[in-house]
């Protein structure tokens, strides 16, 4: 992904801004500090992606002051993470956000145009791993990537897999979410030539200890280019998905 700064390079050098606004730009102070909160107003021009906001463990007010704070600094778009109904209900009165139920996100302002090199997959072993897959795929399509949603394609019932080949095999990046004995990202890292992203989820009976069992399988993976993320973890494998399917710019 392009990073900001040079994206307003570029625009002086095309005549899309000047120098001075792009000096203001670049000038702006690295953090907000507004009691409660240190916001990050320097995080897009150093890595390409804005602050994300967790949810978790904020009040609606903090969350919704935050969000006030980062769009006055220019953020046009903003995601907030494990945020739950009823907080969303009450930071909506305050802040116009798009609310994903099953993935638990808040979204402020519209949509990109997704601009990556691919597609990124976002495979579930069963039903029950849908709230941590939506997670990832929001937090991809945030960010600019278009994604392919395959749920419950479990090795319970391997020919369900077998079934997206095509999607599989052309896919940029794959993230595959699994509880239980979290197979699915051997499967799958043994049929695509992307990278795949593990994401085991807590999703078990009481021998899989909250998802432990699930993330030792898939650090012991035998499948190459499998990478692991935390349990649960559906926004750290969205991100990072994102990132290998913009990698282009790079070159």
């Amino acid at each position: 992904m392009k990073t900001e700064a040079k994206k307003i390079l570029e625009a002086v050098q095309n005549g899309e801004m000047t120098a001075d606004e792009a000096l203001i730009k670049l000038r702006t102070e690295p953090f907000e500090d507004i009691g409660y909160a240190k916001i990050d107003t320097h995080r897009k021009l150093r890595t390409g992606a804005a602050e994300v906001i967790y949810g978790a463990g904020k009040t609606p007010e903090q969350i919704a002051g935050i969000i006030t704070k980062m769009r006055e600094s220019g953020q046009e778009r903003i995601l907030v993470t494990r945020l739950s109904e009823q907080a969303y209900e009450t930071v909506s009165e305050t802040v116009a956000l798009t609310y994903n139920k099953a993935a638990r996100t808040g979204i402020a302002g519209e949509m990109p145009v997704p601009d990556g090199i691919g597609r990124v997959v976002v495979a579930t072993g069963g039903t029950s791993d849908i709230p941590v897959a939506e997670e990832a795929a929001v937090t991809a399509e945030f960010l600019g990537s278009e994604t392919v949603r395959l749920y419950d394609v479990g090795v319970a019932g391997l020919h369900r897999l077998l079934a997206h080949k095509e999607e599989i095999m052309s896919a940029s990046v794959i993230i595959a979410i699994a509880g239980m004995e979290g197979a699915l990202a051997s499967v799958i890292g043994g049929l695509a030539d992307c990278p795949v992203i593990a994401v085991p989820t807590s999703v078990g009976y009481g021998a899989a200890f909250g998802g432990l069992s699930a993330l030792l399988s898939m650090l012991n993976s035998c499948a190459s280019g499998v990478s692991v993320v935390n349990i649960d973890n559906g926004f750290g494998a969205g991100y990072l998905a994102n990132m290998i399917n913009h990698m282009e710019v790079r070159k």
